[in-house]
């Protein structure tokens, strides 16, 4: 078949001319993938580090069949809704009160920068855990509560949500304050500029302007906050609100299952940080939209990229 292909090739050579050469067409390449060794001893040994974690766990007193039995107790999930509830709530007092001393502490006013500075510095230079017992015994220092034109008992006043609020949502709107701040400030000058020459007021320049082109620059690292906030929700168990913990705590005071119960908070905690981890994933990939040329992909285009990648794998080593 070859031969006479290369014959009508020369055939048609005209006459006196040298005949051109046979179009040979190229082998198909085989890739081999490099082989990383390291890869395997790294996976082997944190494979046998697990393996040994899990006997460790295995031999140890513990009641495993407690954990499900519990985790979805009536108390245990009257415990979640509200440790939802108290982090959901500090955090949007936590957000306002970041947006509004953000704007004192980049204010012109030395009064109100300030006043901003002082409540940033207070807040951020002492443990929320501090805070917390502070508001919880304010009746200690004020026994009634009187502004003029309401008055009642600081006891009465100071209820444990109210203090699980105010000691979360304040040391909270420290931190938004300065992430607030540096999202403002990551906004070209040129924008505000541009907002005073078309005749913009400097709030209607901060509401429509600036704040929504910082919103790239603050949605990351208040995810984080609100990650963390659930977190810390745990500490409101010193003021006797009846958050997750504190349910896990009083089922372990009397079925003296202790660790059981840690397990089970703990198990609820990371399924909470799971979901709003994926939220946030969202929110940063919408607010992406402006700044990137394309979008990065969802965990399930991930997912689905590494077993294209892997099956293209298997295909070329066979």
């Amino acid at each position: 078949m070859t031969d006479k292909f290369d014959k009508d090739k020369v055939d048609k050579v005209p006459a006196g001319a040298s005949p051109a050469p046979t179009a040979i067409p190229p082998e198909a390449i085989k890739a081999i993938p490099v082989r990383h060794y390291g890869r395997w001893v790294a996976g082997f040994v944190v494979a046998a580090l697990l393996v040994l974690l899990a006997v460790a766990f295995s031999q140890g007193d513990v009641r495993w069949a407690t954990v499900p039995e519990k985790l979805f107790d009536p108390s245990i999930l009257e415990g979640l809704g509200n440790t939802v509830l108290i982090s959901v709530a500090s955090m949007a007092l936590g957000l306002v009160l970041g947006v509004v001393f953000a704007v004192m502490r980049l204010s012109k006013n030395p009064v109100t920068s300030t006043v901003a500075w002082l409540y940033i510095w207070i807040f951020r230079g002492t443990p929320v855990y501090v805070q917390l017992l502070i508001w919880f015994n304010l009746a200690l220092i004020f026994p009634i509560f009187n502004i003029g034109f309401y008055k009642d008992e600081m006891t009465d006043v100071m209820t444990p949500f109210l203090a699980a609020l105010l000691g979360l949502g304040l040391n909270e709107g420290a931190y938004m304050a300065e992430i607030v701040r540096a999202g403002i400030q990551s906004v070209d000058e040129g924008q505000t500029e541009a907002s005073h020459a078309l005749g913009m007021s400097q709030a209607k320049t901060m509401r429509r302007v600036v704040l929504p082109q910082s919103m790239r620059v603050i949605i990351p690292p208040t995810g984080n906050e609100f990650i963390n906030m659930l977190k810390t929700s745990s500490l409101v168990v010193a003021v006797q609100y009846p958050d997750l913990l504190r349910a896990a705590q009083d089922i372990a005071s009397t079925s003296f299952a202790v660790m059981e119960m840690f397990f089970v908070a703990s198990i609820w905690y990371l399924i909470l940080t799971s979901v709003f981890s994926v939220g946030q994933f969202y929110l940063e990939r919408h607010y992406a939209r402006g700044s990137l040329r394309s979008l990065p992909p969802t965990p399930w285009q991930k997912i689905k990229a590494n077993l294209s990648r892997f099956s293209n794998r298997e295909a070329v080593t066979r």
